[in-house]
C-alpha cells in the first residue's frame, strides 16, 4: 500500500506539473466568470480551420508594449493550429493615427518587421506618429515605399478596416488593452487574473479546451 500511495503521489505531482506548464490546469480548471468570461454573442473567427487567439491592443498602451514580447514568445510555443490575430483598438481621435498606421503596415506586409520597433519608438524614444508622412518615413526603414504608405493611409480600404476593427472591439466587449479573445467567445483580461503571464495561462487552457472540443466532433 505504501508503494502504491507513493506511486500515486508521483503521478499526481507529474500531472499537476504538466498542467501548470501548459496552463491547462487539468486538476483545478480555470473558471468561467472568474478567470474568463464567455461572450453572450460569439464573434465569427477569420479562419474556421484555426484556433483563433485575438489580441486587442494599442500602440499607445504601455501595458501592450510590455506584453508584446511575452505574447510573441508564447506564440512561438504554439502548434500550427493556433492563429494570432491582432486588432488595434481606438476609442479617441488621438488613437486613430496609430490604428491607421498598424493597418497600413499590415496591408503593405511590413508589420511583422516593424511591429516591435513601432512600440519601442513610441515608448522608449517618445516618437510621435500622427500623420501619413510620419508613418511613411518610419515604415520606409522596414521596406515600405513612402508613397505607397501615404496613398494607403487615408484610403477607403484602410478606413474600412478601421471600421471593422472598431466593430470587433465593441463585439468583444473590451474594457481595456491588452485583452485576448479565444475562438471569438472567451475573453481574458488581467482584470480577471492579475498578471499578463497568468492571462496567457488561461488562454492556453482555453486553446487546449477548444482543441479538445474540435477533436470530439
Amino acid at each position: 500500500m505504501r508503494i502504491f500511495a507513493a506511486l500515486m503521489g508521483v503521478v499526481f505531482s507529474a500531472t499537476a506539473a504538466a498542467a501548470e506548464s501548459t496552463g491547462s490546469s487539468l486538476i483545478f480548471p480555470y473558471l468561467e466568470g472568474k478567470d474568463y468570461v464567455v461572450l453572450d454573442t460569439p464573434v465569427p473567427t477569420s479562419s474556421p480551420n484555426k484556433i483563433e487567439v485575438v489580441e486587442v491592443f494599442s500602440y499607445l498602451c504601455s501595458h501592450c508594449y510590455h506584453f508584446d514580447p511575452i505574447l510573441s514568445a508564447w506564440m512561438k510555443q504554439q502548434k500550427p493550429d493556433v492563429a494570432l490575430v491582432q486588432v488595434h483598438a481606438s476609442w479617441s481621435p488621438a488613437m486613430e493615427p496609430y490604428q491607421r498606421g498598424f493597418y497600413v503596415a499590415q496591408a503593405l506586409k511590413v508589420k511583422d518587421k516593424a511591429h516591435a520597433a513601432i512600440f519601442s519608438a513610441i515608448h522608449k524614444d517618445q516618437k510621435e506618429l500622427k500623420d501619413a508622412q510620419a508613418w511613411a518615413d518610419f515604415l520606409s526603414v522596414y521596406g515600405a515605399n513612402k508613397q505607397a504608405v501615404i496613398t494607403a493611409y487615408n484610403s477607403d480600404a484602410i478606413t474600412k478596416q478601421l471600421a471593422q476593427a472598431n466593430q470587433l472591439f465593441r463585439s468583444y466587449q473590451i474594457s481595456g488593452t491588452p485583452e485576448l479573445v479565444v475562438e471569438g467567445k472567451y475573453r481574458i483580461s488581467t482584470r480577471f487574473v492579475g498578471t499578463q503571464e497568468d492571462m496567457l495561462k488561461v488562454v492556453q487552457y482555453l486553446v487546449n479546451k477548444a482543441r479538445a472540443e474540435r477533436g470530439a466532433k
